[in-house]
């Protein structure tokens, strides 16, 4: 069974900064390619980052490029987020996200909540 389940979420001021975790564990880890999605309240889910299977390639889109780091361990079975330079806008729940044998599969989310 594949699980995902995302750490390290909480309040943070604006400017600061932030790392995510991921665990995974019911497949082989390192032959996926992983992403983190966020949602804030009232709007849809949006991806935020995507790295390859062996961490040799990620994707942003503009809302966060230059902010969000996206990686991997993949002897650890766990990916990360490092947010810096939050803002208010980045405020949302945070989810773990795999795609293994034609489905999708998420995390709980963790909250992330910047605020001063």
């Amino acid at each position: 069974q594949v699980q995902l389940v995302e750490s390290g979420g909480g309040l943070v001021q604006p400017g600061g900064s932030l790392r995510l975790s991921c665990a995974a564990s019911g497949f082989t880890f390192s032959n996926y390619a992983m992403s983190w999605y966020r949602q804030a309240p009232g709007k849809e889910r949006e991806l935020v980052a995507t790295i390859t299977s062996a961490g040799g390639t990620t994707t942003y889109p503009q809302s966060v490029k230059g902010r969000f780091t996206i990686s991997r361990d993949n002897a650890k079975n766990t990916m990360y987020l490092q947010m810096n330079s939050l803002n208010p806008e980045d405020t949302a729940v945070y989810y773990c996200h795999a795609m293994v044998f034609g489905r999708r599969y998420w995390g709980q989310g963790t909250q992330v909540t910047v605020s001063s």
